[in-house]
């Protein structure tokens, strides 16, 4: 039995910091099994956040300068990690890099973190830019997480993530598709940047705020919720169809309304397919007042697993493509991104 020990890294859209998880991977009577055995969160130093959260802004030189200077960040803190738990067995680090442009309808879609400068620091086969393949395919370049979901948690009727924006995967007839549903915590910690926090712990925030009606028709009559999967969202999106919305409202009143309208927005997709049990993941599991909203819409059951699947599955997902990327098997479905084919993705370093 051939046993694959893996890092994954990942960082989100919402800057939460960045997520290191190594697991083990094996396979039994076909099926792959996975156990995390050491994972962290590790927050960005405020200089680097303020760097990733305005890059969009850079010039090229600029940003050809931070793709580098962040992938010998990754390098170092995966180094600093691998060191303090004395892992000596690493087989590949899969890193998913920070997402700055992603516009697939143009063909490209840009991750930045250099994979190559990870390998100068830690000296272990990287894979990286797992995304840019399914664009030039003609898909979405995401959602990619489906591939984990088919392999490693097909025993739930869904899986949602709630990060920087909710995405979900299911199958029918057979198929696995997968598409984003709504912005979350993107706009969510944008806006209680005001009240002077990262987050809207346990949505509490979001709690004292009252709905305004007409704002939330104005968010539930966006075009992007009458497309058809495959579909995805990026920063680009918000900037032009969301945050302008919210001019000369008040900041409570635009969280609850927000808060409202991605429940809103989940459910019916819960309700459409009529799901039993939908295992939930990401930052956004923890956001209370969000997930009483959800359940207050939908008869189905929300799973919410232990702590360490909530915070590291997409980490764990990335480690377990880098796996079968290193076998060339694939790790994209079509399915779930809308590219030609499936398909095994990811630059080797």
């Amino acid at each position: 039995m051939k046993v694959y020990k893996a890092i994954g890294l990942m960082s989100g859209t919402s800057l939460d910091g960045l997520d290191i998880c190594f697991t083990k991977f094996w396979k039994e009577n076909s099926c792959w099994k996975f156990e995390i055995l050491k994972a962290e969160t590790v927050v960005y130093p405020t200089k680097l956040e303020e760097q990733l959260r305005n890059s969009i802004h850079l010039s090229s030189q600029d940003l050809l300068a931070l793709n580098s200077e962040y992938g010998f960040y990754l390098g170092q803190i995966t180094n600093d990690f691998i060191k303090k738990n004395q892992l000596t067995d690493v087989d590949l680090i899969a890193s998913h890099g920070h997402t700055i442009f992603h516009q697939p309808h143009r063909k490209f879609t840009l991750q930045i973190g250099d994979g190559r400068a990870i390998k100068i620091q830690t000296q272990v086969p990287v894979i990286y830019d797992f995304r840019s393949q399914d664009v030039l395919l003609g898909g979405n370049g995401a959602p990619l997480v489906p591939i984990g979901d088919e392999y490693l948690f097909s025993d739930y009727d869904a899986c949602l993530n709630l990060g920087g924006f909710s995405n979900i995967s299911f199958k029918i007839n057979e198929e696995r598709i997968a598409f984003d549903i709504a912005p979350v915590n993107i706009i969510l910690n944008k806006l209680v940047q005001e009240f002077g926090q990262n987050y809207d712990e346990n949505g509490d925030l979001a709690r004292k705020g009252n709905i305004n009606i007409q704002l939330l028709e104005q968010l539930n009559s966006l075009d992007f919720y009458t497309l058809s999967h495959p579909k995805s969202l990026g920063i680009e999106w918000c900037n032009e169809s969301i945050f302008p919305l919210f001019s000369e409202i008040e900041s409570l009143e635009v969280l609850a309304t927000f808060t409202e309208h991605a429940a809103e927005q989940i459910s019916k997709i819960f309700n459409i397919h009529q799901f039993k049990k939908v295992l939930f993941t990401g930052g956004g599991t923890y956001n209370k007042y969000l997930i009483e909203k959800i359940r207050n819409k939908t008869s189905t059951e929300i799973i919410i697993p232990e702590k360490q699947i909530i915070d590291f599955k997409e980490a764990l997902i990335f480690a377990f493509m880098g796996v079968l990327r290193l076998n060339n098997e694939t790790n994209i479905l079509a399915s779930a991104t809308g590219s030609l084919h499936n398909h095994s993705s990811g630059i080797i370093a």
